[in-house]
């Protein structure tokens, strides 16, 4: 009887090994960086410096619950760190049980080239969609995600790409939208075009001046009581995709600050799952 105990525990733990899918890494420029911020090419790569190797870190459903549906993360952090945990991997569970293929980004920083963090997502979209037959993903359904700058970083590539290559849909953090000084986040602002940037600059990165008919849809999630990144951020971002058509959702809670991720201790969180979870049924 304990023999057979143990072959069945061993087959219920092999079909488990297959079914959960472990998380894997792969380098996103496996032929050389196409551009530098000016520490990225001093070896070896040191997240403590924030000379971070830029990756990507997948997070596969199992494969009897996949709905084609993907979502690239990227965490916040100021465009001068990355905060991976609590606004990337921990939330992995969460899509992974809907379904969803969950893929965190490590995004070089830029230190005031736009070029960096930019070409790093773009990069992690390609190799997404480019894995799709086998990742189980369809191609037309990969989305990204951001919180705080992560959130501008992913706001900027769905208004800055064109339709063959724009994200398919936006899950937005109390972002950084704008670097108008009156709302925006200054480190992040600074961090990526510089103390000295351009009027011109300024206003290619302020993100809601840059929405157009074929950005994609989106929801925006933050707390009323953000002053590191104000409410108008999202406001005026939601007002310019209401005005251009897009499908857009918007939920403002009471309190919570800035910067609250995945983390359980967010008085609201679990409204703002339920938030989230409805309006992914939204997104087919």
């Amino acid at each position: 009887m304990k023999k057979i105990l143990l072959f069945m525990l061993s087959i219920f733990s092999a079909f488990m090994a297959q079914a959960q899918q472990p998380a894997f890494d792969i380098d996103l420029w496996q032929n050389g960086l196409p551009n530098s911020n000016g520490i990225d090419k001093t070896l070896p790569y040191d997240d403590s410096k924030q000379n971070f190797k830029p990756s990507i870190r997948v997070f596969l459903p199992e494969a009897s619950k996949a709905t084609g549906r993907a979502v690239v993360c990227c965490p916040g952090g100021g465009y001068s760190h990355l905060a991976t945990d609590h606004e990337g991997y921990d939330w992995a569970p969460y899509f992974n049980e809907r379904g969803i293929a969950f893929i965190v980004l490590k995004y070089r920083m830029p230190h005031a080239n736009t070029d960096v963090p930019i070409s790093d997502a773009k990069e992690a979209l390609r190799i997404v969609r480019e894995n799709a037959q086998k990742w189980n993903i369809d191609p037309k359904k990969v989305g990204i995600m951001g919180s705080s700058a992560g959130g501008h970083l992913a706001s900027t590539v769905a208004t800055h790409s064109d339709p063959q290559t724009a994200p398919a849909f936006q899950i937005l953090f109390y972002p950084v939208i704008t670097f108008d000084y009156k709302y925006t986040h200054k480190g992040s602002r600074h961090g990526l075009i510089g103390e000295q940037a351009t009027q011109e600059m300024v206003d290619l990165y302020s993100n809601e001046k840059q929405v157009t008919t074929q950005t994609p849809p989106a929801i925006m999630l933050l707390s009323d009581d953000d002053t590191v990144v104000p409410s108008p951020n999202s406001v005026n971002y939601y007002l310019a995709l209401k005005r251009n058509h897009i499908k857009a959702t918007m939920h403002i809670y009471p309190s919570g600050g800035h910067g609250w991720g995945n983390r359980t201790n967010f008085k609201y969180h679990n409204e703002m799952l339920a938030d989230l979870s409805a309006w992914l049924e939204t997104i087919k």
